[in-house]
């Protein structure tokens, strides 16, 4: 019969290494493909609901930062010009740094709020508040 060191070594050989890179917050990368010329972001809601933020505020800001018109269409986002992910991804970071991660401490547990004509980022670890743009 094997002791227990042995059997805790075969077990630790037997588990995958992770591929991160070991921070908390990984945002999801762009995936999607063209049609035409169209650019199809398939993941959408996927990337919407990891970084908790509704995915109408969400489009809003890519569809402005991108320049172009889409819509969205059940999980999928619907880009009216060609776009490459390296560029969609870019998108999406700047839009966490801006909406999704609190300045002072720099966790994603925040939330926006909307109070009277301004729109803030709370975090609920540190208990920050800043202002973000209103218009997007």
């Amino acid at each position: 019969m094997e002791t227990y060191e042995e059997l805790l070594n075969d077990a630790y050989k037997k588990v995958r290494k992770l591929e991160s890179s070991g921070e908390r917050f990984e945002i999801p990368k762009a995936e999607g493909h063209f049609e035409g010329k169209k650019t199809v972001l398939t993941n959408f809601l996927a990337i919407a609901s990891y970084i908790r933020r509704t995915p109408e505020h969400f489009q809003k800001f890519l569809l402005r930062e991108l320049a172009a018109s889409g819509q969205t269409d059940g999980e999928r986002l619907v880009l009216n010009i060609k776009v490459p992910s390296a560029k969609i991804n870019q998108k999406v970071e700047e839009y966490a740094k801006e909406f999704v991660i609190c300045q002072e401490c720099g966790k994603p547990d925040t939330e926006l709020r909307r109070e009277d004509r301004v729109t803030t980022l709370n975090c609920l670890a540190c208990g920050a508040k800043h202002s973000v743009r209103s218009k997007i």
